[in-house]
């Protein structure tokens, strides 16, 4: 309890910290002194974590920073905050909206556009799907603006030479989806009714080699049928999207899978609800070793699962899976406050070390579990949000009370007196 309190405080006083210098960075000529490369390359890692969710903490000080034009050279002048903020984009954080303000702000100015663009493109492109986030309406339109702002598809030599040739390769591609969009529009709905049965036959043939274990074909053939399929077919394309990722994990490209699940939770309605895109974002970012992002993916997957239909009698009687719960524990751990300095001082102590056995029973986890994803890579869009329970078999759920809390088999400590039932209840209260 007394590690608990204390790491709770601690995190207060930083919050507290971060917002009376973001009072500061409103004023142009404290900039200089806040805008240390030092100092801006540890904000993006200093959150509210689960106790002080409320508070946008570094990032919201970086977005205050980016909304002046004499601070954005300096965070443009850092690929590590620039590379943060394109993981909290496409992220379940509370404060996704506010890193996507920061790198929009970063694209629009000519000064720092070029410096950002390469890192930029590769995380909003996965956004342009996006319908709104919080406050921000017709937030894909938006992006896909910025983004193609100045666009030539034959730049001279001199700005061709200020972003990579993947860029070109992303700029131009956002150029024919914009160019598809517009086409949709005119076409003739039987046209388009075609097209989709068409993209129907091709996934199920993606399914029948996922089912015979032929996964890359299975990808080709996702991507096959993502071509073919109407942009207005969201529901269908969520699908794709999601198995396609999938596979990315099972082939271990998992920035791939990053970008595959962004896009489904983008297209899912509601949007960021998608839950098994949100259970792969998970396992991609915990692959890359981005642990924030990996809990708050999670988290978010329980909590779809726990938002069961009422009166569904097949959800009565279930538990968080196993997996699920050893990977919250593990990257509570990972993206503990502490952390650092006990790391600098001689080790790191937990209550319960999960950390070791983890990646051993990954292993056989997976194994029991791939024969239901296999079965998710057959679902079509109607049964994909209904069969969400069936993406792991042999775990089921339950949902009674009003707040929505996880039921357990019994109390264990997740992390420093912090139970997981504690991290669900508080999240879904905030929530409503």
């Amino acid at each position: 309890m007394e590690s608990r309190k204390a790491e709770e405080w601690a995190s207060q006083l930083q919050c507290w910290s971060l917002q009376l210098i973001n009072c500061f960075a409103f004023k142009p000529e404290f900039l200089p002194v806040i805008c240390r490369r030092d100092f801006l390359s540890g904000l993006p890692g200093m959150w509210g974590g689960l106790v002080n969710e409320t508070s946008p903490a570094g990032v919201g000080l970086l977005r205050t920073i980016c909304h002046q034009k004499p601070g954005r050279p300096a965070v443009a002048e850092c690929p590590g905050v620039v590379e943060s903020l394109c993981n909290i984009a496409r992220s379940s954080d509370d404060w996704q909206c506010m890193a996507v303000d920061c790198l929009i702000w970063l694209l629009q100015d000519t000064d720092t556009r070029f410096k950002v663009l390469d890192r930029a493109a590769v995380a909003l492109l996965d956004l342009v799907d996006l319908p709104s986030l919080g406050e921000h309406k017709r937030v894909g339109e938006l992006i896909t603006s910025v983004l193609l702002q100045n666009y030539n598809p034959f730049p001279s030599a001199e700005v061709a030479s200020k972003y990579s040739p993947a860029t070109k390769s992303i700029l131009d591609s956002l150029a024919l989806f914009r160019k598809k969009m517009k086409w949709e529009r005119n076409v003739p709905k039987e046209d388009l009714q075609i097209k989709q049965a068409a993209a129907l036959v091709v996934k199920l043939e993606g399914n029948a080699r996922f089912s015979s274990g032929d996964i890359q074909g299975a990808a080709s053939k996702y991507s096959e049928a993502l071509a073919l399929c109407p942009l207005r077919a969201k529901k269908e394309r969520v699908v794709l999207h999601s198995n396609r990722a999938q596979c990315h994990l099972m082939l271990r490209n998992p920035k791939d899978a990053i970008s595959d699940t962004t896009r489904a939770l983008c297209l899912h309605n509601p949007v960021n609800r998608h839950g098994k895109s949100l259970w792969r974002r998970a396992q991609a970012y915990e692959i890359l070793g981005l642990a924030k992002e990996s809990l708050l993916d999670a988290i978010m997957f329980i909590n779809e699962c726990s938002q069961a239909p009422e009166g569904d009698s097949e959800l009565k009687q279930n538990r968080v899976p196993e997996y699920v719960e050893k990977l919250v524990k593990k990257q509570m751990q990972a993206s503990w406050l502490f952390k650092p300095s006990l790391q600098k001082h001689g080790g790191i102590q937990y209550e319960n070390d999960y950390a070791d056995d983890f990646r051993e029973e990954e292993d056989e986890e997976e194994d029991e579990d791939e024969g239901s994803e296999w079965e998710t890579a057959s679902d079509d869009d109607s049964e994909d949000d209904a069969d969400d329970k069936k993406d792991h078999g042999a775990h089921e759920w339950d949902s009674k009370d009003d707040d929505r809390k996880i039921i357990r088999s019994k109390p264990s400590v997740v992390f420093k007196g912090l139970t997981l039932h504690d991290i669900i209840g508080s999240h879904n209260k905030n929530s409503k």
